[in-house]
């Protein structure tokens, strides 16, 4: 199957394979202690970690501390260690910080500060230096990727020498792959994987065997309503219906697709057999939206066009879609989707995961992704963490580029402009704070 425009590169669709889903049965205990059986279990990157290096952590750190908006992060030298508080917690020593563009936005705008001084930073990677209490799959020196989606606990925020994390919301890194290339994956796996697995309720046990994932919805769904914060708990419980699910040949539109959460998204769309429509600036972008096994390309220059195309394409029957960007880009994608008008109860679902549109379409039902879940639930930190784990392990997900800048925490303020400048569309930018 194929399509002939300049507008978008065609590409013939595989043939899928489908598993009928268990489900995942695994318990949460088990996810965590590493105990399930894996396929094809990787070989973790891991680091020596000596009586004198736990000697040397001392009591005060360096650390960045925000005291306004629309100021500079300021560097503090005697700022007290995080101590570790539960038994699925450990002290890491953090290599390599993963920017993100909520890191300039935040101190310029004035939002998703929750305190002053705030201590900012949700990606990162380092070494462990002490493990969790519990049994755990994480020992001492295992090399971990962590994301801190609970930000208002300033003890896990990245821009500090050392912090905690818990042991479901950290991915080992595979032997094959360096801090500094696995630093900026994981709010951007994690939101995409949540996007999919929550919002639209994507199946990932009915993948291919080799990248096989969680039935994110169904763990979810079997947590006691109390469990869920009340401020996602519509979304969780009751954001989407079984009938209307995604199922594999569906198509899925993404715009904004060159972004890092975009381009991810794209790779467990396929994994779950879904056709994926990418918009993007395919001069710059096309090559690599293609490589992760794009169907469509679509390139978001003439905007009109573009949705003229993504209607064309899917007849008129787009139902479901991820916005990157914003509450325009959200609002182009809407007008191409299939808006019910003979009383059908098939809805189309959007995820805005920066905003969704300022004016709503009946007939569409909206979301927003619902990151809590994933530090607030062992079960499903667990199953999304092992997952990216395996998927890394074994190449299935491609990487963005990464853009790594020096100077440790000095650096991160040079190393936010850049960002902010725009020039590393599709890339990551990652601060060293290796010796």
């Amino acid at each position: 199957m194929g399509f002939l425009t300049f507008d978008f590169v065609p590409r013939v669709l595989p043939k899928w394979k489908l598993v009928p889903s268990k489900g995942d049965q695994r318990t949460s205990s088990s996810l965590l202690d590493g105990s399930h059986e894996k396929e094809r279990e990787p070989e973790f990157k891991r680091q020596v970690v000596t009586a004198d290096d736990l000697h040397k952590i001392g009591s005060k750190q360096e650390i960045l501390l925000l005291h306004g908006s629309k100021q500079k992060y300021t560097l503090t030298n005697d700022y007290e260690i995080p101590v570790v508080e539960s038994k699925r917690e450990m002290l890491i020593r953090v290599s390599v910080i993963g920017l993100n563009p909520i890191d300039w936005k935040a101190p310029a705008y004035g939002f998703g500060i929750p305190s002053l001084p705030c201590v900012s930073g949700r990606d990162f990677a380092g070494v462990v230096l002490k493990a969790p209490v519990a049994d755990s799959r994480i020992s001492i020196g295992d090399v971990v990727l962590g994301v801190s989606t609970d930000y208002r606990d300033y003890r896990k925020s990245s821009y500090q020498q050392y912090l905690v994390a818990t042991d479901f919301n950290v991915c080992r890194l595979p032997k094959h792959m360096s801090a500094e290339t696995g630093a900026p994956l994981g709010v951007a796996f994690v939101a995409a994987t949540l996007a999919l697995g929550v919002c639209l309720g994507v199946d990932f046990s009915l993948g291919e065997s080799d990248a096989k994932g969680p039935n994110l919805l169904s763990l979810v769904r079997a947590l006691p309503e109390d469990n869920v914060p009340e401020d996602i708990r519509e979304e969780c419980l009751r954001g989407i219906n079984d009938d209307d699910r995604p199922k594999p040949g569906d198509w899925f539109a993404i715009w904004g697709a060159s972004s890092v959460a975009g381009y991810i998204a794209l790779q467990l769309a396929k994994i779950a057999g879904l056709r994926v429509i990418c918009v993007a600036d395919i001069c710059k972008h096309g090559a690599r939206l293609v490589d992760a096994k794009a169907d469509v390309l679509v390139h978001r220059k003439d905007t009109e066009s573009a949705v003229s195309i993504i209607r064309e394409i899917t007849r008129g029957k787009l139902r479901f879609g991820l916005d990157t960007a914003g509450a325009e880009s959200a609002g182009l994608l809407q007008s191409a989707m299939k808006v019910p008008t003979d009383g059908s109860p098939a809805k189309a679902h959007l995820i805005g995961l920066a905003a969704t549109p300022k004016d709503r379409l009946p007939g569409i039902a909206y979301h927003s992704v619902p990151i809590k879940i994933f530090h607030t639930s062992e079960t499903v930190g667990a199953a999304i963490m092992t997952w990216m784990e395996k998927l890394l392990g074994t190449k299935t997900v491609a990487i963005p580029e990464v853009c790594v800048e020096k100077g440790g925490l000095n650096g991160v303020n040079d190393a936010l402009d850049i960002l902010k400048s725009g020039n590393f569309s599709g890339q990551r930018v990652v601060v060293s704070l290796k010796d």
